[in-house]
């Protein structure tokens, strides 16, 4: 593979260095990035400064200090703070191509730290050529997710008001079963997914090709290892023996479900190391629902909270 110096794509020069406390914070305003890694390196929206044209959208900016070599495409028109690099493209990119570079540069995070900054090396970092972007970089769709964070049914959300909430043991809610120990020797390549008892990822820890042993619209909950990471489970899947898997003895889908992860999670503070949530504990476990005036389980709630919440139209 062919490299090229940051320099020979990208025209490299300083954002605007503007302190964020000199500035007014307003809502609808201009976005301010900042030496941040979260939010696409966005830390607020300010008023316009007159006199002063923001920098425009479709520029790359790159943290110097801070967080180093953190690295976004900005979509937007943007004012930045003190360390921050602005990239402008010398020869013609997608943003699919503007994006496969941010990821290129972010690589050499390990080269920095607190005490090495990035603002004298990084016009001569190496990343890989135009001509280099692999294919699959241009068939990329970076709209996938525009509108993301839409509701999937418009409502007015109010606060949730859990005083007449009753509280359920978890055996009378779900039929609850362990899950299987199989070992990494042991496994085969598939597309099964394997749940083990981790904080992320949905529980997926690895495919397999073993068969399923427990079916899809279940709820898995770690009773070990990650103690009360509840997850939904949309597909047949083998869960580890760290892993309870709960079985819903009403109809339940995806929404319903993740209003009880939610509450699952909740559990988190009763569990630690030595305390695990095991079998006979969990289902005499109780978690607090919302209840219809007859007093049973209001699912059809459940169900249209989450559908009124930000994103839910992703699910």
């Amino acid at each position: 593979m062919r490299l090229v110096k940051v320099s020979k794509i990208f025209d490299v020069q300083y954002g605007n260095s503007l302190e964020l406390n000199r500035l007014k914070q307003v809502p609808d305003g201009i976005n301010f990035v900042s030496r941040t890694s979260k939010n696409n390196g966005v830390s607020a929206k300010v008023a316009p400064i007159k006199g002063l044209k923001p920098s425009p959208e479709g520029k790359i900016t790159v943290a110097l200090s801070g967080s180093v070599l953190e690295t976004f495409l900005q979509p937007e028109p943007f004012y930045s703070g003190y360390h921050i690099f602005c990239l402008s493209p010398k020869v013609d990119l997608t943003d699919e191509e503007k994006l496969f570079y941010c990821s290129c540069i972010a690589a050499n995070k390990y080269r920095y730290n607190y005490g090495r900054q990035a603002n004298r090396t990084l016009r001569d970092l190496l990343i890989p050529a135009k001509e280099e972007i692999a294919y699959w970089v241009k068939k990329a769709d970076v709209h996938r997710y525009d509108d993301a964070d839409k509701q999937f049914k418009k409502q007015y959300i109010s606060a949730l008001d859990t005083t007449k909430w009753k509280w359920f043991e978890l055996q009378d809610l779900f039929d609850i079963k362990k899950g299987k120990r199989l070992t990494k020797a042991n496994m085969i390549e598939g597309n099964v997914p394997f749940i083990g008892s981790i904080d992320s990822n949905n529980g997926y820890r690895e495919y397999i090709g073993q068969k399923p042993i427990h079916t899809g619209n279940t709820i898995t909950v770690n009773y070990n290892g990650s103690v009360a990471e509840a997850f939904y489970q949309p597909k047949p899947f083998w869960a580890c023996d760290d892993v309870n898997v709960l079985y819903p003895k009403f109809e339940i889908n995806q929404y319903i479900a993740l209003f009880f992860v939610t509450l699952m999670k909740m559990e988190k503070y009763r569990f630690n190391y030595g305390r695990k949530w095991h079998m006979e504990r969990m289902k005499i476990s109780k978690i607090k629902v919302p209840v219809t005036d007859k007093g049973k389980p209001d699912f059809m709630f459940m169900e249209q909270y989450i559908k009124a919440l930000p994103f839910s139209k992703q699910i």
